[in-house]
C-alpha cells in the first residue's frame, strides 16, 4: 500500500473515531440529564404544617359554630354538564344584622382559586381565627381591632377550587385547574379566550365559554349580589400586590389609581419591607392573563378597589417541584407568611375605608355605573333560585338562551306599549276649538 493511501486511511480512521467519541459523549450527557431528572426529589405535602382540605373545612365549620354572633357559613353549589362544585362562603358581621349590611364597608376575599397553592387557604383560616378573636395580631390592641371591625362586613371564600385541591392531595402536586381541567382564573368574561404566543393549553385552559365552570358562576353571582368595595384574589408563586389590569399593560387612571396605589404602597412598606412588586398584573408579572377574576371585578362589577395578592414564592425550586415552589415547607417560613400577610389584611381593613372617603357610609343604591348586563343578572338570579330549590343546572342551561330572548322581548314590548299609551294620551289632550266664531 502506498504511503499516501496509508496517510488517507489513518486520517479517515481518526475522523471516524472523533465522530464516534462525540456521539458517545452526547449519549452520556443525555443519560446523565435523564437520570438526574428522574432522581429529582419532589417535595410532598407536609401535613405536619398543612391541613387537608377536609380537615381545614372542619376547622372552619367548628370556628363558625363557636362564634355564631360573628360568623355564618353557606355552601354554594353549582353544576354544569355532569360536573358539580361546592364553594364555601364565610361571612363576618358583628351582630349579623342583615338589614345593616348595605350600610357597612364590604370586602370580598377569595383564596385557593388554584389547587396547588395550599398556603392561601391556610391564610384564610388564620384571618377567620383573628376575626373570631380566638387569635390576635401582636401589633394591634383589642379596642382598635373592634373599632375597625365594627364598620365592616367581610365575606371569605377559603377554598374556591375544592375539586382541584382534591387532585393535588391525590398526588398531582402541580395541578392549578379545577376538577375538569379548566383554569378558573381564565374563565371570566373580560377579554376571555385570548391566547398569547406563550399560551400553555394545559396550564391556562379557559374553558369552552366565559363562566362555563360552576365555580366561576358561583363567584360571579356572589360578587354581583354582595357588591363589594374591595375584592382581593389571593395566590402564591411570588410576592406581589397587583391591581388591574391583567390582560394589558395598563392601570386605571386618575383617582382610582391613586387610591389603589396609595393603599398598596402602605401595605408594602408595613408588611413587605418594600420588596413586594406593585403594579398592574399584566405589566408586572411578565405575561398577560386573559379572562381573570380581578379584571371582571373591576370592569364589570365596578369594585372600587380590586387586587390580586401573591403571598409566597420560592424562586430556587424546580418548576417540577410545585409544592415547594408555591408553598413554604418549613415551620419558620410557614408561620412568617401567615403572620405577615394576616397583619397586611387587617391593615387593609383599617385603611381602605378612609382611602375611599365617605363612599362606604351610604347604603348601596342602583347607579348607572354599577349596572351589569341582562345576561349577568339573569345568570346570577337563576343560579340563586337553583341553589334555593335544588333544581338541576342542566335544566336551566337548556332554557337559558330562551329565557334571555323572552326577557328582551318583554322589555321591548313594554317600551312599545308605553310609547303607544303616551301617544294616545297626548292625542286626547288636543285643545277644544269653539264652533261659534268670535
Amino acid at each position: 500500500m502506498a504511503a499516501a493511501d496509508l496517510l488517507s486511511l489513518s486520517s479517515s480512521s481518526s475522523s471516524s473515531f472523533v465522530v464516534l467519541f462525540s456521539i458517545s459523549i452526547f449519549h452520556l450527557l443525555l443519560l446523565f440529564v435523564h437520570s438526574h431528572s428522574l432522581n429529582l426529589t419532589l417535595t410532598p405535602i407536609n401535613y405536619d404544617l398543612y391541613h387537608s382540605s377536609d380537615n381545614l373545612m372542619e376547622e372552619i365549620k367548628d370556628l363558625v359554630r363557636r362564634h355564631p354572633d360573628k360568623l355564618t357559613m353557606d355552601i354554594m353549589k353549582g353544576g354544569n354538564k355532569g360536573y358539580g362544585a361546592e364553594v364555601p362562603v364565610v361571612t363576618y358581621c358583628k351582630g349579623k344584622n342583615e338589614n345593616d349590611e348595605r350600610s357597612k364597608f364590604r370586602i370580598l376575599l377569595s383564596f385557593g382559586q388554584h389547587g396547588r397553592e395550599l398556603i392561601t387557604a391556610e391564610l384564610a383560616l388564620k384571618i377567620l381565627s383573628i376575626l373570631s378573636e380566638e387569635q390576635y395580631l401582636p401589633s394591634m390592641d383589642h379596642a382598635t381591632l373592634n373599632s375597625t371591625l365594627d364598620k365592616l362586613i367581610i365575606k371569605v371564600v377559603p377554598m374556591e377550587n375544592l375539586n382541584g385541591r382534591k387532585l393535588v392531595e391525590g398526588g398531582d402536586l402541580c395541578e392549578r385547574r379545577n376538577g375538569r381541567g379548566v383554569d378558573l382564573n381564565r374563565n371570566w368574561s373580560v377579554d376571555w379566550g385570548e391566547k398569547e404566543k406563550d399560551y400553555n393549553p394545559y396550564e391556562e385552559n379557559p374553558g369552552t365559554a366565559p363562566f362555563s365552570e360552576p365555580e366561576t358562576q358561583i363567584m360571579r353571582k356572589l360578587a354581583i349580589s354582595f357588591d363589594p368595595h374591595i375584592w382581593i384574589n389571593v395566590h402564591s408563586g411570588m410576592e406581589a400586590l397587583f391591581m388591574p389590569y391583567d390582560h394589558k399593560n395598563t392601570t386605571p387612571d386618575g383617582l382610582p389609581l391613586q387610591r389603589m396605589k396609595s393603599l398598596l404602597e402602605e401595605v408594602n412598606h408595613l408588611h413587605c419591607q418594600k420588596h413586594c412588586m406593585i403594579g398592574s398584573g399584566g405589566g408586572s408579572v411578565g405575561y398577560f392573563a386573559h379572562g381573570t377574576a380581578t379584571d371582571f371585578m373591576y370592569d364589570i362589577v365596578r369594585v372600587p378597589m380590586a387586587f390580586t395578592f401573591e403571598i409566597y414564592g420560592d424562586e430556587t425550586a424546580s418548576t417540577k417541584d410545585c409544592f415547594k415552589m408555591f408553598n413554604p415547607t418549613d415551620l419558620s417560613s410557614y408561620n412568617r407568611v401567615l403572620s405577615d400577610w394576616s397583619a397586611a389584611f387587617f391593615t387593609i381593613f383599617k385603611l381602605a375605608p378612609h382611602q375611599l372617603g365617605d363612599v362606604h357610609s351610604k347604603p348601596s343604591v342602583l347607579k348607572m355605573d354599577k349596572w351589569v348586563s341582562i345576561d349577568e343578572y339573569l345568570d346570577g338570579y337563576l343560579m340563586e333560585r337553583r341553589n334555593r330549590y335544588g333544581k338541576k343546572m342542566e335544566v336551566l342551561e337548556l332554557g337559558m338562551q330562551e329565557i334571555r330572548t323572552y326577557f328582551r322581548l318583554f322589555l321591548l314590548s313594554s317600551v312599545l306599549l308605553m310609547f303607544m299609551f303616551c301617544s294616545r294620551i297626548s292625542k286626547s289632550k288636543r285643545p277644544i276649538v269653539s264652533a261659534i266664531p268670535l
